[in-house]
């Protein structure tokens, strides 16, 4: 048997079929949940359903190909991605398109892309390069930790420029999630811990936008303005009591059939679904995501180098923090910030990169063996 027969039957022998199902369930039953969520709405948001599926299939091709290839080689060009990544977000000053009050898409003939989106990929390459570089057994102090923040921090503010404060909340977010994988000094944790406590009030006072402000009002005083801010709020945990223990059943919530909830394709999809399946429903969704999530964790602590490992914290903390922050929304438990529910709500750039993050934890899970010396070999 040839060099690259053995690989392509090791390949098959250590397909992560956990990963794969949870991920494939998940992109279904997302399907599934659109098509009811504008089963009653007026075109072109009635086709979503239809588009999202292109997307599936050609992200799910796409995602074949970067699981094929050994993550090491990912490695080389993460800083490249990186800069790649920055390069966008500065294109979209003059090239994007505005959206809902925000420039963040930048569109080549009738197809748009969002750059932030495919910029927490990029991140998580250039920090899982960066702490694979450091392979210290000492704690960090802030001199220390002061590149990897400069990395997460400037395609962080370029994003809060758009303005997008959900994206640079999920780019900081996946930036202390693999940071976590150092060593850091107590006195540090402490010296940043201050930093955090002057910053974040600071940011909230001088930094954040009017509307963004108004959110923030809304989200602490969530009986009030029901008409204004705080209506896709309200509508929406009203949609997920209403669906009770067993729900009202497939297409016959409310909340959706009546448009009392808005961008229930996009932002909202959750409360479509918790109306139609209930609280049983809901918390096999909830499951699923902790499944992902656990799983991630656990390709993790089983890689074979600390690249992969790094890799592997990264994709699982997008998708961690993008299903907190929808699922904190839609509850009222955070304030409205304008992110996806991963593999279920509506969006290119979104899903994609969401599929794309799956696909790097399928690289790092099917690499655990001896396969990713046989791969290395046959370069």
């Amino acid at each position: 048997m040839s060099t690259r027969d053995t690989l392509l039957a090791r390949l098959r022998d250590n397909f992560d079929w956990v990963l794969f199902v949870t991920a494939s369930v998940l992109a279904m039953v997302g399907v599934i949940n659109l098509y009811s969520a504008t089963s009653v709405a007026k075109a072109p948001l009635n086709e979503v359903y239809l588009q999202q599926i292109y997307w599936l299939v050609g992200g799910g091709i796409l995602s074949g190909f970067v699981a094929a290839v050994d993550y090491r080689h990912y490695e080389r060009y993460g800083y490249i991605a990186y800069g790649v990544g920055l390069v966008t977000l500065v294109l979209v000053f003059i090239l994007g398109r505005e959206v809902n009050g925000s420039s963040r898409w930048i569109y080549l003939g009738p197809i748009g892309f969002q750059p932030s989106e495919f910029m927490k990929l990029f991140l998580v390459l250039a920090l899982a390069k960066y702490v694979n570089a450091d392979a210290r057994s000492e704690g960090r102090t802030l001199k220390d930790l002061a590149a990897p923040a400069f990395i997460a921090a400037l395609p962080a503010a370029l994003v809060v420029l758009q303005p997008d404060l959900g994206t640079a909340l999920i780019l900081g977010l996946i930036f202390i999630s693999i940071l976590a994988m150092l060593r850091i000094q107590r006195r540090t944790l402490g010296h940043l811990a201050v930093l955090v406590a002057i910053a974040v009030p600071a940011f909230m006072s001088f930094g954040m936008l009017g509307f963004q402000q108004k959110r923030i009002e809304a989200w602490l005083n969530p009986d009030r303005d029901i008409g204004g801010m705080n209506w896709d709020p309200h509508h929406s945990r009203i949609a997920i009591g209403a669906g009770k223990t067993w729900g009202a059943g497939f297409m016959q919530g409310t909340q959706n059939q009546f448009h009392f909830l808005h961008e229930q394709h996009s932002d909202f999809p959750f409360p479509v679904f918790a109306e139609d399946w209930g609280f049983a429903g809901a918390l096999s969704l909830l499951f699923i995501y902790v499944l992902l999530v656990l799983w991630s964790i656990h390709i993790a602590a089983s890689a074979k180098d600390r690249f992969g490992a790094a890799l592997a914290i990264g994709a699982g903390s997008l998708i961690f923090w993008h299903a907190i922050f929808n699922l904190g929304m839609v509850t009222g438990l955070l304030p409205i910030v304008g992110v996806t529910l991963p593999l279920f709500s509506y969006g290119g750039s979104s899903g994609l990169t969401v599929m794309l993050a799956i696909a790097l934890l399928m690289n790092v899970s099917m690499r655990r063996s001896s396969l990713s010396t046989i791969a290395f070999s046959s370069r």
